[in-house]
This record gives structure tokens, C-alpha cells and sequence, in this order.
């Protein structure tokens, strides 16, 4: 694991980094050549924060979301690490001087302790339980930038991208659900700019590891719990079927190719149901999870609409909508390249098109049918071949971002890249 990058190195004086920085701030914020450059990860941020036209001096106050907020706890996934995390930082916020603060996915500040005093000093902030502490509201700060970066993040004094924050320090890391890689939220540490130590960083980081490997062990045991509960039922069913958890994860399987998860419909319930990986399936309930046995018409049902959502700065997403119910879920930076270019030409696209649409090489066809295979075992039903298309009959949608130059940020594909200059085409 690389050991994150603190704002002030061992031995560097924070005073004069501070006095650094401010000039390096003003001299970026009014469009003059600094006296040196801000670290990578800070002058990323802001330069998108820039480029959204945020106002360095504006005094807007995060949303706050204070009746909500116990739904948005429950729903988080991190009430399970908090004891975890409380722990684990203890030591500094027993000080005095910093507040512990746990974020959503989204940034918003779900809970948070330290002393009245550091507390109130937060307070005029408005950072406060239920504020929105995401980059889009606050600009460079350890949450929202931890989030965008994917990775910790220590924020100190003038490399906060509003003038009213530069008091104040803060280090964050991401807690990421371990079966899925996708982040939860963040844990963050802030205080006075003063109180700016290298090694905070390094400990919320490991923090958020630790919290992590919980997460991992808690899965571990409901799976068992369910595991126990499913192995006799499967043996007497005498055909093929296999027990999941609520979120599709596998705990027992008889008679199947294994699978670590299977995607579930939203809101399902029992009865006949399609799974895109196995077809049309009978599932029953189960304690903690439910028995599901592929049923002998396995037949894909007709997919009434698709979404390929590329809206947000995250993880791209699918959604499909079909007979059997519906499913929205994340999938990789190169199946949402697949899928774009198919939604751009409906008409279809052969394997040296794909290729050249991707790599710009239309050579790698090797390639491409490896990851087109990939994909229509992932979701059965949804394309077509000779050539690759979505399926009939099928409302194919694409979300783009507000900012079309941000459209899959990470992809190097030449049809992405031509997707973000031009208009586009929206299906």
C-alpha cells in the first residue's frame, strides 16, 4: 500500500508552507504565475473548481440535510465501522485540537466528535451533522477531494480552494466497500491550521483500511450464517440452485458454474424473476438471502429500455428494465466504452469497428470479443451479434455529463474522446 502524501513533509516548517501557499493561492486565483506549484492533487482540484466557475471568496453554506439525516446513516453502510473508527483515532481527537468526522459517499457529514470548543470553531464553518462537504459545495477540501481523487488526501491552510477554510487542516481517507471496491463514504480528521501533523494522514489511512477489513469480516460471517442455513436445502432439492445473500452475493451453489455474485432485480420479491446471468429463475425466500433455482424456460425475456448512465463523476452505470423487473448497476470503465459506441451507432458494429472505436487499432479483435464475451455473460439478453448491437426492440438512453468535456475521464478510447468535443449523440 503507497503511504499517502502529507501536505507538510517531516522537519518542513508549517509556517512558512503556510505563507507559501497563500502566495501560491493568490497568485492562482487571480489568473498571475505563482511562486511555485501546489501539489498534484491539489492543483487538480483547483483547476475543476475553477473550471466550474466556483467562487474562492463566495460564503454560500453547505446544504444541510438535518431530516434526512438518519436515513442517510442507515442507508450509508458505515454505521457497522463506526466503533472501528472511533477507535482508531482516539488518540487525536482526545487532544483537543481536531474533530473526527465520517462522511457519505457523496460527501455529506453523517457524524462527527471532538471538543466543544474545536466543535463551535466548526460550527461557523458550517460544518455541522447533515452539511454537504463534497467538492461540488466547498471546493478543495480532505473529504470532497479524497472522494474525487479515490484516494487520502491532506488538505492544509491555502490549499483550501475557499479563502474562508485556510485556518483550518484536514486529512481524509475512503472507506471502500471490500466486495465491490466501490467507496462508502470517507473518514476525515480537521482542526486549526496549527495543529497540521505528517503523520495524520497515514493513521486516517490506515483507519479506513482497518475499517474496511471489518467490513470484510462481518460479509464473511452472514455469508457462513446463510451457508449453514442453505446447504441442507440444497442437497434435497436434487437440481441445480444456489443461495445469495440480499445483495446477490453467493454463499452455497449445487450443480452451477460458480459465481461470486449474481444481479438482482430491485425490489425483489419471490416468484419467477430473470437473472441476466442465469435466465429466467424461481427465487424463495431464506434467512438472510434468498434460494434461487434456474427455471426450465430459459428464455430471456425482452428488455423494454436501457440506460447507460455516464452523468455522474463516479463509476458508470446500467440500468435495464424488463419483464421481470428492473437492475441498475455499476459497471467497468470498458464495458461503459462498449456500450457508448453501440448506443452512438445503433445500427450495429463489427469486431475491426469496435476495435478501432476503442483502441484505434482495428487489429485487436482478439480483444474486443474477449471483452464483448465478458459482457453478454454479465447480462444476458442485452446484445446482439454479427454485428454487436443492443438487442432488439430495446430503448437504448445514454446520460451524458453537464460538462460533455468530462465524459469518462479515465478513458483513453478514440470515440470517447470524439464523444467529448463534439455534440454527440444522444439515443
Amino acid at each position: 500500500m503507497a503511504v499517502p502524501e502529507p501536505a507538510v513533509a517531516v522537519g518542513e516548517d508549517p509556517r512558512s508552507y503556510a505563507r507559501l501557499m497563500s502566495a501560491v493561492y493568490d497568485a492562482t486565483m487571480t489568473g498571475r504565475k505563482a511562486p511555485a506549484r501546489p501539489r498534484e492533487v491539489i492543483g487538480e482540484s483547483w483547476q475543476r473548481m475553477l473550471a466550474s466557475g466556483k467562487d474562492p471568496d463566495g460564503r454560500s453554506a453547505p446544504v444541510v440535510e438535518t431530516a434526512a439525516l438518519d436515513a442517510l446513516r442507515r442507508s450509508s453502510g458505515l454505521l457497522d465501522v463506526l466503533d472501528e473508527v472511533s477507535r482508531g483515532l482516539q488518540s487525536v481527537v482526545a487532544e483537543g485540537d481536531n474533530i473526527l468526522v465520517v462522511a457519505d459517499a457523496r460527501g455529506r457529514v453523517l457524524w462527527r466528535s471532538g471538543s466543544p470548543a474545536v466543535l463551535s470553531n466548526a460550527d461557523r464553518l458550517g460544518f455541522v451533522e447533515g452539511a454537504n462537504w463534497g467538492e461540488g459545495a466547498v471546493g478543495t477540501n480532505a473529504i470532497g477531494t479524497a472522494l474525487v481523487s479515490n484516494r487520502a488526501v491532506q488538505v492544509f491552510s491555502a490549499e483550501h480552494f475557499m479563502r474562508s477554510h485556510h485556518s483550518w487542516t484536514c486529512a481524509g481517507a475512503p472507506i471502500r466497500d471490500p466486495r465491490t471496491g466501490q467507496v462508502l463514504g470517507v473518514v476525515d480528521v480537521s482542526g486549526p491550521a496549527p495543529t497540521v501533523h505528517p503523520t495524520t494522514i497515514a493513521l486516517v489511512d490506515v483507519v479506513a483500511r482497518l475499517a474496511e477489513s471489518h467490513l470484510r469480516e462481518l460479509h464473511d460471517h452472514a455469508l457462513n450464517q446463510l451457508r449453514t442455513v442453505a446447504a441442507p436445502i440444497l442437497a434435497r432439492i436434487g437440481r441445480p440452485a444456489l443461495a445469495v445473500d440480499v445483495d446477490g452475493w453467493v454463499a452455497a451453489v449445487d450443480s452451477l458454474p460458480l459465481h461470486n455474485r449474481i444481479l438482482l432485480p430491485d425490489e425483489l420479491e419471490p416468484g419467477r424473476v430473470w437473472i441476466p446471468t442465469l435466465g429466467l429463475c424461481e427465487v424463495e425466500l431464506l434467512p438472510g438471502g434468498w434460494l434461487v433455482r434456474p427455471s426450465d424456460d430459459d428464455g430471456a425475456p425482452a428488455l423494454s429500455s436501457v440506460v447507460l448512465d455516464l452523468s455522474a463523476g463516479t463509476a458508470p452505470m446500467l440500468e435495464m428494465v424488463g419483464q421481470f423487473g428492473s437492475w441498475r448497476r455499476e459497471i467497468s470503465l470498458r464495458h461503459a466504452e462498449i456500450l457508448l459506441v453501440l448506443a452512438l451507432h445503433p445500427e450495429g458494429r463489427s469486431a475491426p469497428e469496435l476495435a478501432d472505436a476503442l483502441y484505434g487499432d482495428r487489429g485487436r479483435v482478439v480483444t474486443v470479443r474477449a471483452e464483448i464475451s465478458r459482457l453478454r455473460k454479465q447480462f444476458a439478453g442485452l446484445l446482439l451479434g454479427q454485428p454487436y448491437r443492443f438487442t432488439d426492440g430495446a430503448a437504448v438512453t445514454v446520460r451524458y455529463p453537464g460538462d460533455r468535456r468530462t465524459l469518462l475521464a479515465a478513458s483513453t478510447a478514440p470515440a470517447v474522446a470524439t464523444a467529448r468535443v463534439g455534440s454527440g449523440r444522444t439515443v
